[in-house]
């Protein structure tokens, strides 16, 4: 293997100039080539709150949670004293590893981490999906001090017979890893937890091994810790650090638990610090003249709830004249990137985006954010609003459009936790059976064979990577994903012909995608579309809407799932499949409820938003009730809702749990469910009494097991299990249980 190149000698640096503000002892144990780049190269007259509080308990190693609103300097906190560690301590080959959710973001952090690392002589460098296997050679070759990269990239690595990951890793000495909230509240999460486990039997300090996560705004910070560390929570010292929130202190001190801490259902508390509005404006090209017609001149960043709503409202909008730019998902890097580089130097212009753009990437210096419908939770609204005020003299601020009816309860609802002080606490998925698979899989292809007994030490005793694993373990063994010879475990000819293809990259990604089809204009690829708008029936030419423009499909290639475009005036169409998350959850459906009741969110309503939301409640009058839920019989006795308002989780767990009593063929909406149409009071009190003991998780469909990737690498009682419990809401459903419910039969 090639020796890591020597670090570049670097001159000793003037005496920095004082810092006004800043803590002394912090400053002073930096080390004093970071010091002076801060001083003299950046010109910082001082450090954050943040960045100062985290440079003792980082540079004496410990694991940490730094809690920050976007732009909040949290990259800064974490580097400069991980660097003046590499320093002093002089740290070789590759120490340092940078994890994010996205690519782009990987990007976007690129140059300032290959600027701070230069400062020293070091190097850092960018692993992703998208970087060439030239590239990739040469890092191989050198180990970068800094290594920027993704969970799913990084286990690339440790089963690459490309890679030397013993000789590669060996050095890791710190892990940080951004947007952790991103990781922590879904199945990446875990895939995470189990890779960076194996990761601390490679390197040569795995006991050792410093990890830092990095987040905005989270209502349960030391819980998220704890979860972050993994194996060694409670053997490592681990701090949350979060000044502008609460007094940094220990794991164990009390910082405060922000959901804990909202007032009960109905308070009121002190406005929070922002320019927050409420419109209605009922469709998408009234949405569009709003947005042509305010703050022309300015930056604006537009968040949509959806892929459809984004090439909608920028195909308005660029119809109305105003430059518009476009960021999703399902658009081609290049065009996501052409277009986000665009609009980070232009000024009078909008880009419409989903949550890609939530995160930390920068666009460039924003005026105006606005919020089409709302986002599923506050943290995603904190995230959203913080994208704004970073210039001096500005405030944060955030326009809400609201589409329809629902959407302006939704919003108003957010809206009220939000005035509250309520953020959601980030709780990982429960019970990762599919991701244990994937984990034992993956595990073999890196070691090649495995002892049949010793697998279970590599996650170091991590829940549910540790024995209970051994009947998923079997499972693997006897379906043919694992072979055993000898005591010994190696893949098999399944995992083979499930996951094989591209040297098993299916096996490193947790997600299932959803089945789209390339859509390109001669060579350039324009992005991705649901096959369903290829297949249905159209009248004249098929049209789709794709990068906020209308395009003529001229030829499919059924085989090889490419659609073959050419520009069209208007009329294209843009669909995708919705996104398999649990809806509302029950705060904010309850909070919703109570804005039906008469409780206004502490922020300015439009009269429009007002006078719909009267209509609202007006029409609702015979649904809510401020003291319990309720059953409501139509006239005709053909209709039976139980209106809980306890959101859709604990709803498909009340539907399942009824039994007879509910309407077997209904999806629970998150307001309400379906009853029998035969139901009395009597009936409902006899049947009720001890539900609360006897609740049900969810019946599960097979189209919703196929989402769930890896479920066929388990037996089918377990992904059944898995994905119920997913879809359930315990908490949620006996709380409905113990309210009094009301029977009520709306007028003719």
């Amino acid at each position: 293997m090639t020796e890591p190149v020597p670090p570049v000698p670097v001159t000793p640096p003037t005496p920095p100039l004082p810092f006004h503000g800043t803590d002394a002892d912090a400053v002073d144990l930096l080390h004093p080539v970071v010091l002076h780049h801060i001083v003299n190269t950046l010109q910082w007259p001082g450090l954050r709150p943040l960045q100062e509080v985290a440079v003792k308990p980082l540079l004496a190693g410990a694991d940490a949670l730094l809690l920050a609103p976007t732009a909040g300097g949290k990259t800064e906190a974490a580097l400069f004293p991980v660097l003046s560690r590499m320093a002093g301590e002089d740290w070789q080959g590759t120490s340092v590893l940078y994890l994010c959710p996205l690519k782009a973001l990987l990007n976007n952090l690129a140059p300032r981490l290959e600027t701070y690392t230069g400062w020293l002589g070091r190097r850092a460098a960018v692993w992703h999906g998208d970087v060439t296997e030239s590239r990739r050679n040469r890092i191989r070759r050198e180990h970068p001090d800094v290594l920027l990269t993704t969970p799913e990239s990084l286990e690339a690595m440790l089963v690459s017979v490309r890679t030397d990951h013993r000789g590669f890793f060996a050095g890791v000495r710190t892990i940080i890893v951004d947007e952790v909230h991103a990781f922590a509240g879904d199945d990446r999460g875990w895939h995470l937890l189990a890779v960076l486990e194996r990761l601390r039997r490679v390197v040569d300090t795995g006991e050792q091994l410093q990890v830092i996560g990095l987040s905005a705004t989270v209502g349960n910070p030391p819980e998220l810790l704890r979860w972050l560390q993994g194996s060694r929570a409670g053997h490592r010292p681990a701090q949350v650090i979060a000044p502008d929130l609460a007094p940094a202190g220990p794991e164990s001190s009390s910082t405060p638990n922000l959901a804990d801490a909202a007032p009960a259902a109905g308070a009121s508390g002190s406005p929070p610090v922002g320019e927050i509005e409420l419109d209605y404006v009922g469709s998408v090209a009234n949405a569009a003249k709003m947005l042509a017609a305010l703050h022309r001149g300015e930056k604006r960043l537009v968040f949509c709830d959806s892929k459809k709503i984004v090439e909608e409202l920028s195909q308005a909008l660029r119809s109305l004249g105003v430059t518009t730019f476009l960021s999703h998902a399902s658009l081609s890097v290049d065009e996501r990137r052409r277009s986000e580089e665009a609009f980070a130097q232009a000024r009078d212009c909008v880009i419409v985006s989903t949550s890609t753009l939530e995160l930390g990437i920068d666009v460039g210096d924003l005026d105006r954010v606005i919020q089409i419908n709302a986002p599923a939770t506050v943290a995603s609204f904190l995230q959203r609003l913080g994208r704004t005020g970073r210039r001096p003299g500005t405030a944060r601020n955030c326009l809400f459009l609201t589409l329809s009816e629902s959407a302006l309860v939704h919003a108003a609802g957010l809206l009220l936790l939000w005035g509250r002080g309520w953020v959601e606490p980030v709780v990982p998925p429960p019970e990762p059976r599919h991701i244990v698979a994937q984990q034992m899989l993956a595990y073999c292809l890196q070691e090649n064979r495995v002892g049949d007994r010793t697998w279970v030490e590599q996650w170091n005793g991590l829940a549910p990577f540790d024995r209970s694993a051994e009947p998923i373990v079997r499972h693997l063994v006897r379906m043919g994903y694992l072979d055993s010879d000898g005591g010994m475990l190696f893949i098999g000819p399944e995992a083979e012909r499930a996951f094989g293809r591209r040297h098993f990259a299916e096996l490193t990604a947790v997600f299932t995608a959803a089945p789209e089809f390339t859509v390109l204009s001669g060579r350039d690829e324009i992005g991705r579309t649901d096959p369903v708008l290829l297949t249905d029936e159209v009248e004249g030419p098929r049209l789709l809407l794709l990068g906020g423009r209308s395009w003529r499909v001229t030829h499919i290639d059924w085989k090889r799932r490419r659609c073959f475009v050419e520009p069209a005036d208007r009329g294209g169409r843009a669909r995708w499949l919705s996104s398999t998350d649990t809806g509302l959850s029950f705060e904010l459906t309850r909070a919703m409820r109570d804005v039906l009741l008469g409780a206004d969110p502490a922020v300015p309503l439009t009269r429009r938003a007002q006078e719909r939301l009267a209509t609202v409640r007006a029409d609702h009058l015979d649904v809510v009730h401020p003291g319990g839920t309720m059953i409501v019989r139509t006239a005709d006795l053909t209709d039976v809702r139980w209106w809980t308002w306890a959101g859709e989780r604990a709803n498909r767990t009340l539907t399942a749990s009824l039994g007879d009593l509910a309407d077997a063929l209904q999806v629970p909406t998150a307001a309400y469910l379906r009853l029998r149409t035969d139901l009395t009071p009597q009936l409902w009190k006899t049947a009720t009494a001890d539900l609360e003991s006897r609740l049900c998780l969810p019946h599960v469909t097979e189209e919703a097991l196929a989402g769930l990737k890896f479920s066929t690498a388990l037996p089918p009682r377990l992904a059944e299990a898995t994905l119920a419990t997913r879809l359930a809401d315990l908490t949620g459903a006996s709380a409905v249980l113990r309210q009094p419910v009301r029977f009520t039969l709306l007028p003719n």
